[in-house]
């Protein structure tokens, strides 16, 4: 470790909690935005301005991320209020305060504030009631040869593990999600599940999980998607009751101890006592609890938090039990929806660790690359409509991928070279021995690569090679005009919350300039969240000092933003509200052109933000933090809705980008390439009350860290 640079100590609950719908907010924090630019010299912000429009909108039905087209009315309805609200000063819709008699314009501000939020929460809370909406999902499968019918003549084949699931297809109210693919997931592998947000990864799962897709009855399947339901329950103990067959023998034992007193015998209950420990001991009853334990620990829980009501933590401490209870349980198959987003970098690299280890069959959809490459045996993935399954890890998969990218789009170029040279000649015939001969090839490739899997192609359509179109994003940050330090720095300040007594940073000392790369880690709670505010000006030092240099401009990424967008408004409204001074002939088209930079599909940018993905909402927030030409990034967990392609073009913005930046992330590849340049590079380390500057590379902690949870993991 290396030197003591400061100290304070904040817990941050909004640094680990995920639940959206019902939190409670200081009027500070209702007022931080996503893309807050902090200047002494600006001004404050204008009201919302709320579009006109028949209804509310309604919220999605898909949070994880498929990227439905609105309907043409939605469109020509947008399209219309947009028309009307030009020539109009501002839009913006002023206090009614005749119908408020006796309040003044704050307290009216202050009550229209509220009941958007509330309105906003309603609509998050319509969206997550949708979100298992089975019945909007169809799926069509040629061949049900994999799924055992245990009322068939001689029962299920209890030894079959496999699933394979031969030239089936997804759709989801009239949208294709997967077209004639095929796929076969091996017992004890473990597969990585990959591709584009939007795509239908999360939707997958849940099918499997649901059984829509054909899985041998025989396979116990455990999604985990959800936080474990608060209660009285300790944690320990919610970890443990996830083990139906252990509660079940227990109970058991116990209604039988009570039935029969100690001084009396009852040689049948006894004969049954015997029986029920024998098979407690089986199931390694004995242990259950240390098991359980040791879980949670790695997953970031001491022995007091261990103990605590389930009901007191929050949503993301309550994601990680249900992981918990999942690892406890050991499914047969096992699926994982982004594990990484609710945890801490420690451990994140203990899941790692575990699951490397990981004897039964697992299917994880992860945006991490490091996470991929240490735990998957094999990777699945989504493109085109279809599934492809390559063996290795995300390193093996991403040579692999580049190298049928260009076989495919070799063999489409002589095909379109063919038919365009048959269509010249004018000859008909011509042009038809070129599609069959097309048609011929790619059923030969397609036969060629399903009886690896044992897969009948024969009723699987053949068509004429298309070009392989991958999915490509740019991020951009603009230069920030030169300042001169120091820009930001926090001088001995503390800092404490009046309803945490528990909690206090102390003795932070720390600075931040142009071309500056800092890195934040540190246990979930322990105050990094916090120590962003601080620097953001959201939070004011209990003590000490914050000095800002006068034009300083900061750009705030925030892991709450969904709190922070107003649900009703379009991502162009948004963003012509927020940045109003756009240049150019049309404000409405240079506001498009920055969304589309960033990633979000067109017809997307005038779809109320309340029907947008998680992912997609990020984007919106991206574009505003670049609209508003930062000289510093504070970026708190910003990979957590973002795929593989948008992270590497954050990744790659950050690299080009020549402000400060500040970032707290559990993605260890984005940190190590932030900080590659050591230089200028700081590893601040949060934890106990203290920032310490780490004295060495970020690979040196994580290898530290690696050496510490291996120890545990093999105990």
């Amino acid at each position: 470790m290396g030197k003591k640079v400061g100290t304070k100590s904040a817990a941050s609950a909004a640094t680990t909690s995920t639940a959206v719908a019902g939190t409670k907010e200081t009027k500070k924090e209702r007022a931080i935005t996503a893309s807050k630019v902090s200047s002494s010299s600006s001004s404050s912000s204008a009201p919302i301005r709320k579009p006109k429009s028949k209804s509310k909108p309604q919220a999605s039905a898909y949070t994880d991320g498929i990227d439905l087209p609105p309907s043409d009315d939605e469109d020509e309805e947008i399209l219309r209020q947009e028309e009307e609200g030009r020539g109009k000063t501002s839009g913006r819709s002023k206090p009614q305060t005749e119908l408020s008699v006796g309040l003044s314009i704050k307290e009216v501000k202050k009550r229209e504030k509220k009941e958007q939020h509330v309105a906003q929460n309603m609509l998050l809370a319509r969206q997550e009631a949708l979100r298992d909406d089975r019945d909007a999902f169809t799926v069509v499968v040629a061949s049900k040869a994999a799924v055992l019918d245990e009322d068939a003549e001689g029962g299920a084949d209890a030894n079959v593990k496999d699933i394979t699931v031969e030239n089936f297809s997804v759709s989801a109210r009239g949208k294709e999600l997967l077209k004639n693919t095929s796929v076969k997931i091996t017992h004890g592998r473990r597969y990585g599940l990959v591709g584009p947000n939007g795509m239908g990864k999360s939707t997958l799962l849940k099918l499997l999980a649901w059984r829509k897709i054909p899985v041998p009855r025989n396979i116990d399947v455990l999604l985990v998607e959800q936080e474990v339901v608060g209660d009285d329950r300790s944690a320990l103990e919610a970890v443990v009751s996830a083990n139906s067959e252990l509660v079940r023998l227990r109970e058991e034992v116990s209604k039988l101890q009570e039935a029969v007193p100690e001084d009396e015998s009852d040689d049948t209950v006894g004969d049954k006592l015997v029986e029920l420990y024998d098979q407690l001991q089986i199931i390694g009853a004995d242990a259950a609890e240390a098991q359980a334990s040791k879980i949670l620990a790695g997953l970031g829980f001491t022995k007091e938090m261990q103990g605590r009501a389930t009901k007191s933590f929050s949503g993301g401490w309550r994601m990680r039990i249900s992981l918990a209870r999942a690892l406890f349980v050991q499914p047969t198959l096992l699926l994982l929806d982004e594990p990484t987003n609710h945890l801490d970098l420690r451990a994140v690299l203990w899941l790692e660790e575990y699951l490397m280890r990981w004897k039964k069959t697992l299917v994880v959809v992860s945006h991490d690359r490091d996470f991929l490459n240490s735990v998957s045996t094999e990777i699945i993935h989504l493109h085109d409509l279809k599934l492809t399954t390559y063996h290795g890890n995300f390193d093996s998969f991403d040579s692999g991928y580049e190298q049928r990218r260009k076989q495919v789009n070799k063999k489409f170029d002589i095909h379109m070279k063919q038919l365009k040279a048959a269509k010249r000649s004018g000859n008909r015939v011509q042009q038809d021995k070129v599609k069959d001969r097309a048609k011929f090839a790619a059923a030969k490739d397609a036969k060629g690569s399903k009886s690896k899997h044992n897969v009948d192609t024969d009723d699987i359509p053949i068509e004429a090679p298309k070009k392989w179109r991958d999915y490509t994003v740019a991020f951009h940050f603009p230069e920030p005009t030169e300042l001169t330090p120091p820009l930001l720095q926090l001088i001995e300040a503390s800092f404490s919350y009046p309803s945490r007594l528990d909690f206090k940073l102390s003795n932070v000392d720390v600075g931040i300039d142009m071309g500056t790369r800092v890195a934040i880690v540190g246990p979930n709670g322990a105050g990094k969240s916090t120590l962003l505010n601080l620097l953001a000006g959201d939070l004011t030092p209990t003590e000490g000092e914050v000095r800002r240099s006068q034009k300083l401009r900061i750009g705030r990424y925030s892991q709450h933003f969904v709190d922070l967008l107003t649900m009703e408004e379009t991502p162009v409204q948004y963003l012509l509200r927020l940045h109003p001074d756009q240049e150019g002939f049309s404000k409405q088209e240079a506001v498009r052109a920055k969304l589309g930079k960033f990633g979000l599909p067109s017809h997307n940018h005038l779809t109320p933000i309340a029907k947008l993905s998680g992912g997609q909402k990020s984007r919106v927030v991206f574009t505003s933090i670049s609209m508003s030409n930062p000289h510093i990034l504070l970026l708190d967990e910003p990979t957590n809705h973002l795929d593989m392609q948008s992270i590497d073009a954050l990744s790659k913005a950050l690299e080009e980008f020549s402000g400060g930046v500040v970032l707290v992330s559990h993605d260890s590849r984005l940190i190590s390439h932030v900080c590659e340049d050591e230089e200028r590079s700081q590893l601040w380390i949060v934890d106990d009350g203290t920032v310490e500057n780490f004295d060495g590379t970020f690979e040196d902690y994580k290898d530290d860290l690696m050496k510490q949870i291996k120890e545990e993991v093999d105990e």
